[in-house]
């Protein structure tokens, strides 16, 4: 029985914790070994887990990358110790998500990875391993990354550590004999491409998403518990908010939206929230996926107003629950939507979002509905997108 290892911030716990968890799933019904190993976060899991660390050396990992821009080279006992863990675990795959939130030394794990030399396979999940340290950098419109990273404007603190960054990922990615990188978009397929790892084998591999539990809901006693019965709402889900998120363009929206449409927010920090509109309806993130789905399916159309995605995992629920989305023409945004099941915007045209918003409001839902979910299922069906995993897994062995 092979057993295959995963790495990640989080384990089952957000998005990308929840992507290993489905993953490691599909593995054990394959008749694998599955175990997560995670660092921050981490929900209760169908699979053997061990945590990389703990509380206190995650913060010390921030402080390091604050004062030092080191972030990714701390955390340099708790690595250690975790690599003991993986000589004991030996696995025959090991597959990496996020490696790079304040809770893992890169360095110590790519020099390990190569002297045991096992297969690895590397979901890229952002840009983080292709540049200095930033994980995105379409909202400055940077381009250093195609060259070099050196002396990057926008990294914080007293150093600026950049182009060791850069140099130190170019020569450990490398290094690896067996090593394929999955990019979850074209778009990011792309833009890995024009960057130094443009060499390596990769593999595009779209998320997906459970299609039994993201798929029409009604559940008007949820809704009415959220405000929202009998209410006309386009909905935004996110883990972060901020500009680049878009955040302060739902927020001009609002003021010329037709006042029967609502706009709802779910994840908003409260110091955030408190910020917007009164007319903006915010919600606490949940990790439910039963009332997102319940959520997305009241909605008459899906809201993703980032200037930068790697995928956009909230537009795909929204159309397995048969609801459209509008995507800001961005990243890769825009490849989502198929025709019938959404509309793209220039980024930032307010009052381009706006008819948008109004024009699929003022149409009949059921519409496009099962166009949605059609296009769900033919594209981002979770079981038939991770089972690719396993093909890869398989030919690496």
């Amino acid at each position: 029985m092979p057993t295959l290892l995963q790495i990640n911030a989080t384990s089952n716990w957000g998005s990308t914790g929840r992507i290993a968890e489905q993953i490691g799933t599909l593995a054990a019904q394959a008749g694998w070994t599955s175990v997560v190993a995670w660092g921050r976060y981490a929900n209760p899991s169908a699979h053997r887990t061990v945590r990389i660390g703990g509380r206190m050396q995650v913060y010390e990992h921030y402080l390091e990358g604050r004062l030092f821009d080191n972030d990714g080279l701390a955390s340099r006992c708790a690595t250690r110790k975790f690599l003991k863990e993986v000589d004991r675990i030996a696995p025959d795959v090991v597959h990496l998500h996020n490696i790079h939130d304040h809770y893992l030394n890169y360095a110590a794990l790519f020099s390990y990875l190569k002297a045991v030399s096992v297969p690895v396979v590397w979901t890229q999940h952002d840009c983080w391993a292709f540049t200095g340290g930033c994980m995105h950098y379409s909202w400055w419109n940077c381009r250093r990354w195609q060259s070099d990273c050196g002396k990057c404007p926008h990294r914080a603190g007293p150093f600026n550590r950049s182009d060791r960054h850069f140099s130190l990922k170019r020569e450990l990615f490398h290094s690896l004999d067996r090593l394929v990188l999955v990019p979850v978009s074209r778009w990011l397929g792309d833009e890995i491409g024009r960057s130094f790892l443009r060499d390596l084998p990769r593999e595009v591999i779209c998320n997906g998403v459970d299609l039994d539990v993201f798929r029409p809901l009604s559940d008007e006693a949820f809704l009415a518990a959220c405000g929202l019965q009998g209410t006309r709402y386009v909905l935004g889900v996110g883990s972060v908010w901020h500009e680049r998120k878009g955040l302060n363009d739902y927020a001009r929206l609002s003021a010329v939206l037709d006042p029967s449409v609502r706009i709802v927010l779910v994840g908003v920090p409260p110091k955030a929230a408190a910020k917007l509109p009164a007319s903006i309806r915010v919600l606490p993130r949940t990790q439910s996926q039963r009332e997102l789905a319940a959520l997305y399916s009241g909605a008459s159309a899906v809201l993703n107003l980032s200037y930068e995605e790697t995928f956009g995992l909230t537009t795909v629920e929204g159309f397995a629950c048969g609801t459209p989305g509008i995507v800001y023409d961005a990243t890769s945004s825009p490849e989502l939507i198929g025709p019938g099941t959404g509309t793209v915007v220039a980024p930032g045209d307010i009052a381009a979002l706006r008819r948008a918003v109004e024009g699929i409001c003022g149409r009949d839902k059921t519409s496009c509905a099962n166009v949605c979910r059609t296009h769900a299922e033919k594209n981002y069906d979770r079981d038939r997108n991770f089972a690719r995993y396993l093909d890869l897994y398989q030919r690496l062995l």
